[in-house]
């Protein structure tokens, strides 16, 4: 359906609606551009959607907060949803289309499959948010199945599961280009995430620690270091500094295989995840090794 006063952008709510749809397009000799979101749309996803624009010749975004990935206790009841700004902010950056089901057309309740990728979705988040990625591999993997041969843009401030992502599609074949997009950043350096409004005005002040932190560690490994943990304990010591966050983890990985190496080598990321009173943020940043 399209809204109400906009001529552009075609809402679909259903999943046996967007196959289709964009079979159509690519019938017609169309490149399409896939942008998953959960909603709540900001800069960042502006920015993945504005790429996916430049590059392809339809942009579909899907909104649909995933209730896989969240656990017992966690905000899925609290997460924002705002369908007619997202739609507009969409349409905006230069969507096509907006994929927005319901979480029963998206996953019945007899649903009984799960997407499990091993080793890369067991560390770091995964092992602090038990099922987190796969409920994130189980979605996209379904996503990836119904939108057909495209390009997907993902941005890499969530960059495990940017990881998850590329290794899923490469296991199972999908055809599906995956695009890394930079980290959208506030002015004093905050990575923007749907959850910062969560925060607030004394959190949203400390908040920047993250980046700092992270981009401490990377300027020590292009100083020379190369011990994994004398660069973890610095990142760690810069963010538990701040005294109203509370660290999950601070850890510097290979950026392909996300375990830690013995020596620091070849291309790296840093990532870090905290509490700052009930709102959990992740934020992380890549370094090369010189020479």
């Amino acid at each position: 359906m399209e809204r109400e006063g906009g001529p552009t952008v075609q809402v679909i709510e259903r999943v046996a609606e967007l196959a289709g749809a964009l079979d159509a397009e690519r019938a017609a000799g169309h490149g399409v551009g896939l942008v998953p979101t959960m909603g709540a749309l900001h800069a960042g996803h502006a920015s993945l959607i504005e790429r996916a624009a430049r590059e392809c010749d339809v942009v579909c975004a899907t909104v649909f907060v995933n209730p896989l990935q969240f656990g017992p206790g966690e905000d899925y009841d609290a997460y924002p949803r705002h369908l007619d700004a997202d739609v507009a902010a969409a349409e905006k950056a230069g969507a096509t289309l907006v994929f927005a089901p319901g979480p029963a057309d998206m996953f019945p309740a007899e649903r009984r499959t799960w997407v499990h990728v091993g080793g890369l979705g067991d560390v770091l988040e995964g092992a602090s948010r038990p099922g987190h990625l796969d409920g994130v591999a189980t979605v996209v993997a379904k996503l990836f199945a119904l939108a057909g041969r495209c390009r997907a843009y993902f941005g890499d401030k969530d960059y495990q599961q940017l990881v998850v992502v590329r290794r899923l599609v490469a296991d199972l074949s999908f055809p599906v280009d995956v695009v890394a997009c930079p980290t959208v950043r506030d002015v004093d350096g905050v990575a923007l995430s749907s959850r910062n409004r969560f925060l607030g005005a004394d959190e949203r002040a400390a908040a920047p620690v993250l980046f700092r932190a992270l981009r401490a560690g990377a300027a020590s490994v292009l100083a020379g270091e190369l011990d994994p943990a004398e660069v973890a304990s610095l990142v760690v010591a810069i963010v538990e500094a701040e005294p109203l966050v509370t660290l999950d983890y601070a850890e510097v990985v290979d950026a392909a295989t996300l375990e830690v190496p013995e020596k620091l080598d070849g291309e790296l990321r840093l990532l870090v995840a905290v509490r700052l009173g009930q709102t959990r943020l992740i934020d992380s940043v890549g370094v090369v090794v010189p020479g």
